[in-house]
């Protein structure tokens, strides 16, 4: 696999050791004849260690073949993230460190997500492209805000804040894009 197919949440084998990436910065030159750079942070599946390392957008990586289960979120506590596998009602616990950034997207009973097992260890989960949340806080409703395009910030009840037409109220459901943290729609 390319360096430029690189996404967060892969598992790579570097030096022989399985690495999930965690955040990946792109930068791309201005001049002809540059190589886009990519600044990737790896995370030691083994160790939780961090590596820093950047590529060239040809750079070969070694991608490791994960299981992919689905999954439900159950709950979690202050220790860790429970999951049932959907499939065989097997109960999985992740750490914080091992959520990260997606934690505020599980929501309790979740269903869709799936979890990505090596040698039958769950390395990381899998979010939806998209979840659907309640707008717990935002500014009232412009009457006649349909003609334009303007957004106002919206408080979700997750926590987040994001973006979204002046139309939508306080109570109304929306759908976010899980990778970039923006709005879609409206829910049904």
């Amino acid at each position: 696999m390319k360096a430029s197919q690189l996404r967060k949440g892969l598992v790579v084998s570097i030096n022989g050791a399985p690495y999930r990436v965690r955040d990946i910065d792109v930068s791309t030159p201005t001049a002809r004849g540059g190589n886009t750079m990519y600044r990737v942070k790896f995370t030691s599946i083994a160790n939780g260690q961090n590596l820093d390392q950047s590529f060239k957008s040809n750079d070969n990586l070694d991608e490791l073949i994960l299981d992919h289960r689905p999954i439900n979120f159950l709950y979690s506590d202050p220790d860790a993230y429970h999951f049932m596998d959907a499939e065989n009602f097997e109960q999985y616990s992740l750490s914080a460190d091992q959520v990260e950034d997606q934690k505020d997207w599980l929501v309790e009973n979740m269903e869709g997500l799936f979890a990505l097992l090596l040698d039958g260890q769950v390395v990381s989960i899998e979010l939806p492209s998209a979840v659907d949340l309640e707008i717990v806080e935002t500014a009232p409703m412009i009457k006649g805000a349909t003609a334009t395009s303007r957004n106002k910030p919206a408080t979700l009840s997750n926590g987040r804040v994001v973006l979204v037409p002046e139309y939508l109220a306080s109570g109304e459901r929306v759908r976010v894009n899980t990778e970039t943290c923006k709005f879609m729609s409206r829910s049904k």
